[in-house]
C-alpha cells in the first residue's frame, strides 16, 4: 500500500519540477523584441555566414580540403615569371591567379573547420545571419576578383607555359640522350681502333728461332 502512496507522490513531485519554469514565466510580463527594427545581441564568436578576403588569399586550397560537406571550390592558375602578383599581409608571397573561388553556403553547415587551416586568415565567419534568397543559385558567393575573360586568360597563359617547359624539358632530355649515345659510340669506336692496332703489332712482331 506504501509503495502506491509513494507512486503517486513520484509523479506529482515530477510534474511539479517540470512545470517549474512554466509557472515561473506566467507571471512575468513578456517581452517581444520587435524583429527586424529590434535584434538580439550576437554572441562574439558566432559562426554565420563565410567571407573571404581575396587580397590575403595565396590560392592553396587549404579551406576546401578541410570542408566536410565539400562547399568550398578554388581553381588556380600558376603565374608567368615575369608577374608579379605581390604579398598578402601576413607575409606570404603569392604565387597562384585564383581564378575561381565559390563557396556554396546553402550547403555549408557552420562548422568552422575551414578557418584554422588558412595560412593566411583571409576566411573566417562573420555575424551575418540574415541571407536567404528565394532562388538557391543566389546562395553561390563567387569571391574571384578576375573576370571571367581574366580568368581564361591567366588559365591560358598558365597552359602555355607549362607546355613551352614540359618541351624545352623534352628537348633538354632527347639533346641529353644524343649526346650520351653520340659519347658511347665513340668510346665504342675509339676501343675497337685500339683493338685493331694491338692486334696488327702482334701479327708484324718477329718470332723467335728455337731451331
Amino acid at each position: 500500500m506504501s509503495g502506491y502512496f509513494k507512486d503517486i507522490y513520484d509523479g506529482l513531485a515530477t510534474a511539479m519540477v517540470g512545470m517549474k519554469i512554466t509557472w515561473k514565466h506566467l507571471f512575468t510580463k513578456n517581452v517581444t523584441i520587435q524583429y527586424p527594427d529590434e535584434k538580439h545581441d550576437i554572441p562574439e564568436r558566432v559562426r554565420n555566414r563565410l567571407y573571404v578576403n581575396m587580397d590575403d588569399c595565396i590560392g592553396c586550397d587549404q579551406c576546401a580540403k578541410a570542408c566536410p560537406v565539400n562547399c568550398i571550390t578554388i581553381e588556380t592558375a600558376k603565374s608567368l615569371p615575369e608577374e608579379d602578383l605581390g604579398v598578402a599581409s601576413v607575409g606570404n608571397k603569392k604565387k597562384l591567379w585564383v581564378t575561381r573561388f565559390d563557396i556554396d553556403i546553402a550547403k555549408c553547415c557552420y562548422c568552422g573547420l575551414c578557418v584554422p587551416p588558412c595560412p593566411t586568415v583571409c576566411i573566417f565567419m562573420t555575424p551575418v545571419f540574415e541571407f536567404s534568397e528565394y532562388n538557391r543559385d543566389d546562395l553561390i558567393y563567387r569571391y574571384s576578383t578576375l573576370t571571367a575573360e581574366e580568368a581564361a586568360e591567366k588559365v591560358a597563359n598558365a597552359e602555355r607555359a607549362k607546355a613551352e617547359a614540359d618541351a624545352k624539358k623534352a628537348a633538354d632530355l632527347e639533346a641529353k640522350k644524343k649526346a650520351a649515345a653520340e659519347k658511347a659510340a665513340a668510346e665504342k669506336a675509339a676501343a675497337e681502333k685500339a683493338a685493331a692496332e694491338n692486334a696488327e703489332g702482334d701479327g708484324g712482331a718477329p718470332q723467335e728461332n728455337n731451331g
